[in-house]
């Protein structure tokens, strides 16, 4: 059937107001992406506003050790200054008179502070980590067999001039528990640097979703099992006046509450020692949390798919009539012979060591070491441009079964007390 137009319909016709309002909503769209650009959209996660945190594991850290080398070579003058670094620093935590190879087959990790290198010299400031299991022996400080928590995702949403913030820009409130030495504590943080994506994945809206779903996609990228939303909320008295700070502690998806404080600093310029107690205090609250029993992962977010338990029942009741009922046909056999059941895999954690000479280096181990088969996650948790790094690697299985799984990639690894060392 055809179907006849007339150009004089169309020279008459004009749009209602619903066509109206979407003609200019699309015009609106399309003026504002051009006005933008590509630039405004690169500029939410361009910058330098990543503060990478301190070692989180239950080594023993000591920082501040300076060191001024001399050798043959820039490389020659490095290598000297940290085993000097390794030196001092033992000898700054109190432990027995050994030789230079006992004290650095303890060393886990060196943490540069600042450097300076030249053709044939090393200024620089150091933090070595020694590792617990091999030097607790000598220098004692163990945690007395607490119990840890499972890892959970640091999300610190800082309150300041009616402005919420995370990693947009490098606050006072990130770089606070940046530096928080969490060795000792019975909470097993997982902090995001707040560098390139965690800028758009990790903001302040994220406590306020409720959907398990977003919330599986944003942990699994860090490998944690759970939240923590440490909230500081700042009102400034005066320009140039006291500070006060209320600090709250929240857990889960929920956003759950579980304590506050306040704190008060007399100016600027103590601000950054009382974010660095309210940080101590926020251990505290979390760490009776965890002994109370509230710290427990929410079940909701496992990563393996769930059944709804309507469902279930559901399934389980259909399926009771055909096992009652007797078998149409007598098998051959008076029975069969069972089939076993694997026993559940346990998920561990276990610390990595790697060379980390640059960015690409970093990625390259993190990509390698994901990508073995029964690893769950893997996160840095120190991060030592031109030395070396950590990371916390979540594993079903054994450490010997990771360590073999990364030979099976190419890398030399050696096994040592709940930790890894690999390199290619």
């Amino acid at each position: 059937m055809a179907v006849a137009i007339h150009l004089s319909s169309l020279r008459t016709w004009r749009p209602g107001p619903a066509a109206t309002l979407l003609g200019g909503l699309a015009l609106a769209l399309i003026a504002g992406l051009l006005a933008l650009g590509p630039a405004r959209l690169w500029a939410q996660i361009e910058g330098d506003r990543g503060i990478v945190p301190v070692a989180s594991t239950s080594d023993i850290q000591i920082n501040d050790v300076e060191v001024n080398t001399t050798g043959s070579n820039a490389q020659e003058a490095r290598s000297k200054g940290w085993q000097e670094a390794a030196r001092l620093a033992w000898k700054k935590a109190g432990g027995p008179s050994m030789d230079d190879g006992s004290i650095q087959s303890m060393v886990s990790a060196v943490v540069i502070q600042r450097e300076q290198i030249g053709p044939r010299r090393y200024i620089a400031t150091l933090g070595v980590v020694f590792d617990r299991a091999r030097a607790g022996q000598y220098l004692g400080g163990t945690n007395g067999g607490r119990a840890h928590s499972a890892p959970l995702l640091v999300i610190p949403v800082l309150y300041s001039g009616g402005v919420a913030q995370v990693f947009e820009v490098k606050g006072p409130w990130q770089k606070a528990w940046a530096e928080f030495r969490a060795g000792n504590s019975p909470i097993d943080y997982v902090r995001p640097v707040g560098a390139g994506g965690d800028s758009l994945l990790v903001t302040a809206g994220q406590p306020g979703r409720r959907s398990r779903a977003w919330w599986r996609n944003v942990l699994s990228q860090y490998g944690a099992r759970d939240v923590i939303v440490p909230e500081a909320r700042l009102e400034r008295q005066w320009p140039g006046g006291p500070v006060r700070g209320t600090f709250t502690a929240r857990y889960g998806p929920d956003n759950t509450f579980l304590g506050s404080f306040t704190l008060t600093a007399n100016d600027e310029a103590g601000l950054p020692k009382m974010l660095s107690e309210a940080v101590v205090r926020l251990d505290q609250l979390y760490g009776q949390a965890l002994e109370e029993g509230q710290l427990k992962p929410d079940t909701s977010l496992n990563m393996q798919a769930q059944m709804d338990p309507g469902l279930a029942a559901l399934i389980a009741a259909g399926q009771a009539p055909q096992q009652a009922a007797p078998s149409a046909a007598p098998t051959a056999e008076a029975s069969a012979t069972p089939t076993p059941t694997a026993a559940p895999v346990e998920t561990r954690t276990f610390t990595v060591q790697f060379a980390s000479p640059d960015a690409g280096a970093v990625d390259a181990a993190l990509g390698a070491v994901r990508s073995a088969p029964g690893v769950k996650g893997a996160s840095t948790t120190s991060l030592a441009m031109g030395g070396t790094s950590v990371m916390r690697v979540t594993y079903e299985g054994d450490i010997d079964t990771l360590a073999a799984a990364l030979r099976g990639r190419g890398w030399r690894v050696t096994v040592g007390a709940n930790a890894l060392s690999i390199k290619r």
